[in-house]
């Protein structure tokens, strides 16, 4: 029995043993899967630091689209250089392959370079009201961009005339002068869009050419062209729009014009 007895505890202590060993095994494996808790610690915070940089990078990008889509910090809208080249202006495609061959044949020329062309397209607003009204020059001058896509210059007097209460250096209009490809795009648009939209249109009158080639029609409301938004502006304003040919006299510029698609007035013949 003695022995019984004193062989339950050794037993016992043999248990404990073992389960000691077990659990230090354990302990130790998990230690080297985890390995060492600082390197664990830094690659955890290089992780947190690239994921941090890229939403940084993430919440500056969106910053600048929405200031770009607010219009910037001054409010103005934000224009963006083109991508697409702009499209080849229509009617000079007309002029080569068409007016050049029609204007040959009526008027018997010797050579292709002797058909007039048009040299240039000038618009003018003249603003008396701008000696009296400050915001007058601002207004035209930002209609005239709208419509022609360039920024026009201010005209000032050239001498002082005291019946208007003019001096001389005040400013009393804006103009804009077209070349080229938007001289082409202008010439287009005014045809096929602005014209047609005049109230009680009944054509252009011919009485428009100074006798050099060159053809000046005067319109009275800037809101025929379809840019110009009505709720915006702050009064309706006239212009005038000179179209200079290098054509030598009337009866070839009025050809000119008319197959580029002016509707001119018939000349009628009384009985």
């Amino acid at each position: 029995m003695l022995d019984n007895e004193r062989q339950q505890p050794e037993d016992q202590d043999e248990s404990e043993e073992t389960m000691a060993e077990a659990t230090n095994l354990v302990d130790s494996e998990d230690s080297a899967s985890e390995g060492d808790p600082e390197e664990n610690a830094g690659e955890i915070g290089e992780e947190s630091g690239e994921e941090s940089s890229e939403a940084a990078e993430e919440q500056q990008t969106s910053n600048r689209r929405q200031r770009r889509d607010r219009g910037g910090r001054s409010g103005e809208a934000v224009l963006e250089p083109p991508t697409e080249p702009l499209p080849a202006p229509r009617l000079y495609e007309q002029f080569k392959k068409e007016i050049i061959p029609t204007m040959m044949n009526e008027f018997s020329y010797g050579n292709m370079m002797e058909v007039p062309r048009l040299q240039k397209i000038v618009l003018n607003i003249g603003l008396g009201e701008a000696l009296t009204n400050g915001r007058a020059i601002e207004a035209a001058s930002k209609d005239l961009t709208i419509i022609t896509g360039q920024k026009p210059i201010v005209t000032k007097a050239r001498k002082s005339i005291a019946t208007f209460k003019v001096r001389e250096g005040n400013p009393i209009g804006t103009a804009v002068t077209l070349r080229g490809a938007r001289m082409y795009h202008f010439l287009d648009r005014l045809v096929n869009a602005a014209l047609p939209r005049i109230r009680d249109f009944r054509g252009l009158p011919r009485r428009g050419f100074d006798g050099r080639g060159n053809f000046s029609i005067g319109i009275r409301e800037q809101i025929i062209f379809p840019e110009i938004d009505y709720n915006e502006i702050d009064k309706i304003r006239g212009l005038q729009v000179t179209i200079a040919t290098t054509a030598k006299n009337d009866t070839e510029a009025i050809r000119l014009l008319e197959l580029y698609g002016m509707p001119f007035i018939k000349d009628t013949v009384e009985a």
